[in-house]
């Protein structure tokens, strides 16, 4: 897209089906990498990308040709597979339905960076599901608490 300029970040959020702590510290380095592969080879800028062992946030500098959806899909579809080639867990490796995406200024990354980068410093004290709803409500997004979380 010629003469298109922009300068849009998104924080997307998601979890593991059920919630389970199915991403082991042991291969999570792995799984980060798969999916920087994945947001580099849709021309995507992936800034930082962290998470717990049943969730994931990533920072993306992301260009108006792509729909957020689109590249969520593309993300949870193939490092799902990926996983799943790994035989890293016993069964099948599933991403949640759903995601969160959240949308910062460029003056907000190097909190958001910091924030993502001490996932497991604020999980000491916060579950996934209270780190969700607080974010969804810091963003004034209307929700169903029955439709937020699939359980297991």
């Amino acid at each position: 897209m010629a003469n298109t300029y922009s300068q849009l970040y998104i924080q997307l959020v998601f979890a593991v089906k059920g919630r389970q702590n199915l991403i082991s510290t042991k291969w999570k380095d792995e799984i980060y990498k798969y999916i920087t592969g994945i947001i580099t080879n849709q021309k995507q800028k992936l800034i930082v990308i962290n998470g717990m062992p049943d969730h994931i946030h990533i920072l993306v500098g992301i260009k108006p040709d792509i729909s957020i959806s689109d590249l969520v899909r593309d993300i949870k579809t193939n490092s799902s597979k990926f996983i799943n080639e790994q035989k890293w867990i016993n069964g099948k490796f599933e991403w949640q339905n759903g995601f969160g995406a959240f949308s910062y200024g460029h003056s907000q990354l190097g909190n958001v960076i910091k924030y993502i980068e001490n996932q497991e410093e604020h999980h000491k004290t916060r579950t996934f599901k209270e780190e969700y709803i607080k974010f969804l409500k810091l963003f004034n997004i209307d929700f169903k608490n029955e439709y937020l979380f699939e359980e297991g």
